[in-house]
């Protein structure tokens, strides 16, 4: 099955992981934008990344990875939840030239950093940033781990335009059920082994026997991802706002209404005169006094 990220972890040992597939939502992400190979590639990669630490992080809320360069590519985008939904965009410099097929991670995207937002949906935002300076996506979020959630992780990443798949491991913390000692780095040995090929094109059941059939290995059920973009008419309005009623209203009087899209499903809103000062009348309205 394609679409899926399944949690397996090595018993009597404090090591875990997960393994990402991906076909339709990377198909879905791709058909909605005209992009170069070599950015496609990228944006499997990021989708296959952002699905693996949502399911990694156990969050109730949004995870997003942001990658921000001063290269040919500016800005990498993809977001999940827990409910298996998946999007991503990106963008090229405007004066950037056409990025070439061979063109690498640091190639593409210069200096610049990844911003990592954890978006619960009760409690505080966070966010986590590491700067560019690994040849490649995985090894920055590896870095990312490293410095911020301070548990050993290693990711493998691959996508070839038509389907994107990713590895993770971790090292926990507890070593109360670790009884054997090499665990960490027989396991991260073994999956050095694997090549984007057999990550791609093999179920992810078969990548794990391929890898690691003489251990001991507990896998769970999988659980299915989709595209799905989490925009609406209340999100679109609440963003409009923050140009400001007097931008806002130029831009009235100029076309008779505004008209936007999501850049992530190209879905159009279009708000009339009447409905912008409707808003713009509701923001005004001071907070309601708590007795």
């Amino acid at each position: 099955m394609t679409d899926q990220i399944q949690r397996f972890l090595f018993d009597d040992t404090n090591v875990r992981g997960e393994i990402v597939t991906l076909e339709q939502a990377y198909a879905e992400v791709l058909d909605r934008h005209d992009y170069p190979p070599v950015v496609n590639r990228l944006l499997g990669e990021l989708l296959s990344a952002v699905a693996l630490l949502t399911d990694t992080v156990k969050l109730d809320g949004t995870l997003s990875i942001e990658v921000r360069g001063q290269g040919a590519l500016a800005l990498l985008m993809a977001e999940s939840n827990p409910g298996g939904e998946l999007r991503a965009i990106a963008r090229l410099a405007e004066d950037a030239e056409h990025p070439a097929e061979d063109d690498g991670f640091r190639e593409l995207l210069g200096q610049g950093r990844i911003i990592i937002t954890l978006d619960p949906t009760d409690g505080h935002r966070y966010q986590g940033i590491v700067a560019l300076d690994q040849d490649s996506l995985a090894g920055c979020l590896e870095t990312y781990f490293t410095q911020s959630e301070q548990l050993p992780t290693r990711l493998w990443l691959a996508a070839d335009g038509k389907r994107a798949g990713g590895l993770l491991l971790q090292r926990l913390p507890d070593e109360s059920q670790n009884q054997d000692a090499d665990a960490w780095e027989r396991s991260v040995h073994l999956a050095d082994t694997i090549t984007p090929e057999e990550l791609l094109g093999l179920e992810q059941l078969e990548v794990l026997h391929r890898l690691y059939h003489d251990e001991t290995l507990r896998v769970f059920d999988p659980k299915t991802l989709h595209f799905g973009c989490t925009c609406s008419r209340d999100r679109i309005a609440s963003a409009l706002l923050t140009l400001g009623q007097d931008e806002l209203r130029q831009v009235l009087a100029e076309q008779g209404s505004i008209e936007t899209q999501c850049h992530f499903c190209h879905t159009r809103y279009a708000f009339d005169g009447v409905e912008i000062e409707a808003l713009l009348a509701d923001s005004d309205q001071p907070p309601p006094v708590l007795h």
